[in-house]
């Protein structure tokens, strides 16, 4: 497969690259982001856009791909529903349209949480704003469309967040994440397993197209 990545430098696209440069079943990655990944591997392929809604001056390098991995995303503390939505929304359905028009064989897998309201219509805006997007996503016409829902996601090989809080939130939590975990394991996933459940997908579809931490594992587990 060749598998485009957005969002390679953040905690959970750290991950999902790391997956892709490992699994044999990929034979190329393509990572597009605002800022270089700072890694080097024979399959893998950087492409820096600043601006990821205007994609019209490099389409000729995002054709031929057989999945997207999108893993780009922010946190909604402090930020207002206009703008919230304006780099959730509005920048990765962009970037679907056009990825949709390029590759219509392509599977989009797209980072979504747990608590994403599907109705549009509830009282969190996050998990409103994450619901709009999940259902313009799925009305695309791609081979397939998952939207993963995970929950707590214990970073794995040395990944750190790029937020500060989210680091010290990180260290703080761990050992409750760590019990939480051992007395129920399908209250946590890790980097590693979303990137190798997003290559199963991929590669063979999923039961459905929303998929919560219980699923994820599963898949990620899966030959």
């Amino acid at each position: 497969m060749k598998v485009l990545v957005t969002g390679a430098t953040g905690m959970v696209g750290q991950g999902v690259l790391l997956e892709c440069l490992r699994d044999p079943r990929v034979e190329r990655v393509l990572s597009l982001g605002r800022s270089p990944t700072g890694r080097t591997d024979p399959k893998l392929e950087e492409l820096v856009q600043p601006d990821l809604t205007d994609l019209a001056q490099v389409e000729d390098r995002l054709r031929g791909y057989d999945a997207c991995f999108f893993c780009l995303g922010v946190s909604s503390a402090g930020m207002s529903e206009v703008d919230y939505r304006k780099v959730t929304f509005d920048l990765t359905t962009s970037v679907a349209q056009t990825l949709v028009r390029l590759n219509p064989a392509m599977s989009f897998v797209y980072v979504s949480g747990a608590g994403t309201d599907s109705t549009e219509h509830g009282r969190a805006m996050w998990a409103r704003v994450k619901g709009q997007t999940e259902n313009a996503l799925l009305r695309l016409p791609f081979r397939g469309a998952y939207m993963f829902r995970p929950g707590v996601i214990r970073a794995k090989d040395g990944i750190r967040s790029r937020s500060r809080i989210y680091r010290v939130l990180y260290a703080v939590l761990l050992p409750f994440v760590l019990v939480a975990a051992a007395i129920s394991p399908d209250s946590m996933t890790t980097t590693e397993s979303m990137g190798r459940a997003m290559i199963r997908v991929a590669a063979h579809g999923a039961p459905t197209h929303l998929l919560g931490t219980r699923e994820i594992n599963r898949l990620a587990k899966a030959p």
